[in-house]
């Protein structure tokens, strides 16, 4: 029986399958033999299952990783094999694109069409981009201050063994965020993958397997935060961490670091303003607004979900955000017209119904949306909300859902003090046709990252990164590649 009308057998069969953990370059099950059931958001039901790892797993995971960071076959070959290899698993990415963008689908709950277009491409150029970089790793030489003949210089060299703990809401391009660098810089890894969605992870891991990566250069643990995070974040043979996920866990993973004082880097929550001017172009700004909200059902870090409108468009802007949130077809993934899929859990899906709820109870207004959708699956109604003050907690706290709360402004100035009146500082976005208005509210919003009538999802050669408890360091561009270098002062007296 297949597990949806019209999935391609090939996909259907690495999901049907046991799926197992990445160590030392061999498939193999938890030491403790424990399973983890995979549940299709769509429809509620169980249609696989994970190891579950524990300390044991990262222990051998660390060991082979260890092992490989000194090996002939990665740790002493050029930059520009490393390069070619990075490349490879590139190819092989968009080889099997289709099948990835399935599983991915299946296991998260977006719509195939943008796993396809947006996730999978972009694992595919991470790789790329970073291929790039292999071979311009590189010190500097400098002159010192104090007299006599010196010689002194700085040099790159990889940090090490790498933790790597990616999110739920998009597994196969946190993937390649996290991999891409990494292995560019000529680190070893262990990835921890949610236990709610590990299977195009791990198919990805197949795939770079194929293409050519050494034996524990790579690792995937399967398993809970709890038990592998937790044993990954004190585990003294690991360098560093790469996070990406909610601000509690940060903090959490900052406190089980401190054992070794390993670096790291963490990419959380965010509360991202949308700021609106009366002289915005409202065709644009309008339709930008609400996918900067529904998109991936409002799963994503990045999502605008504090929307401030000049009190002149105001209403305009709230009628039209309406009427496109009811006209937006929610369903399961696999369907072609689906534009938002389902909750990617029952948790999640819990989640946001009492964010709602709770501002309700503090006396703000539902102008659409609200509710649960349909018999089955963790489906969830596009919602817009007014009324709202900033200090309730649907405007205070995260809820990483489709999810949009409207306030009202009569200034520029008003519209920064309440977007900046926040504990996360990851995006805005801003919507003017006046230059002056736009650079003063880029230069003076408290966030990582600004667009400015419009924009994409973050490119490759951009640092994406926030402010205050949106994280530490920045992703993509050199920033990125940095993260996993190690710089190293040299100086010789002649």
């Amino acid at each position: 029986m297949a597990i949806h009308k019209g999935m391609m057998a090939k996909a259907e069969e690495f999901v049907r399958r046991e799926h197992k953990m990445l160590i030392d370059g061999h498939w193999v099950t938890a030491a403790s033999s424990d399973r983890i059931d995979v549940v299709n958001p769509a429809n509620g039901k169980v249609f696989t299952s994970l190891s579950s790892g524990d300390k044991g797993d990262v222990d051998r995971a660390v060991d082979a990783a260890t092992k490989a960071l000194k090996s002939d076959k990665w740790g002493k070959i050029t930059p520009i094999e490393r390069s070619k290899l990075l490349w490879k698993v590139a190819d092989i990415i968009d080889k099997n694109a289709d099948e990835l963008a399935e599983i991915e689908s299946l296991d998260n709950g977006k719509p195939y069409k943008f796993a396809r277009m947006n996730d999978v491409s972009a694992v595919a150029e991470s790789f790329r981009y970073y291929a790039g970089w292999c071979t311009k790793i590189c010190g500097k030489t400098m002159k010192l201050s104090r007299p006599g003949p010196h010689h002194a210089y700085t040099i790159a060299e990889p940090v090490g063994v790498v933790g790597l703990i990616i999110p739920w809401n998009f597994p196969l391009m946190m993937a390649g965020w996290k991999f891409a660098p990494a292995l560019a810089a000529g680190c070893t890894c262990i990835m921890k993958p949610s236990e709610e969605t590990s299977l195009s992870v791990l198919r990805l891991a197949e795939l770079m397997i194929e293409a050519g990566l050494p034996k524990g250069v790579i690792n995937i643990v399967t398993g809970y935060g709890a038990t592998v995070g937790k044993a990954m974040t004190e585990h003294k043979g690991i360098k560093k961490i790469a996070f990406t996920g909610s601000t509690r866990v940060g903090k959490e993973i900052v406190n089980s670091a401190l054992g070794n004082l390993k670096k790291v880097s963490l990419e959380l929550g965010g509360k991202s303003p949308v700021i609106i001017m009366p002289d915005a172009k409202m065709e644009t700004a309008v339709p930008g607004a609400a996918m900067g909200i529904f998109f991936n059902s409002g799963q994503v870090c990045a999502a605008g979900s504090r929307l401030y409108v000049h009190k002149k468009v105001y209403e305009q802007v709230v009628e039209g955000i309406c009427k496109m949130a009811t006209q937006l077809k929610v369903g399961p993934g696999y369907k072609e017209d689906t534009i938002l899929g389902p909750l990617v859990s029952a948790t999640q899906h819990k989640r946001v119904s009492d964010y709602v709820r709770s501002g309700i109870a503090e006396g703000a207004v539902i102008a659409t949306g609200g509710g649960h959708i349909g018999d089955e699956g963790y489906f969830y109604q596009p919602t817009v909300i007014t009324n709202i003050n900033e200090n309730m907690k649907i405007v205070k706290e995260e809820i990483f859902g489709p999810v949009l709360a409207v306030n009202i402004f009569d200034d520029i100035d008003e519209a920064l003090r309440m977007a900046n009146d926040s504990d996360y500082g990851l995006t805005a976005k801003v919507w003017t046709d006046n230059l002056s208005t736009a650079h003063y509210l880029v230069n003076n919003l408290d966030v990582g990252s600004v667009s400015v009538n419009g924009g994409g999802p973050p490119d490759n050669n951009m640092p994406f990164g926030g402010y205050k408890q949106s994280g530490w360091g920045q992703e993509l561009g050199e920033e990125g590649l940095r993260l996993f270098l190690n710089q190293k002062s040299v100086e010789m007296t002649l």
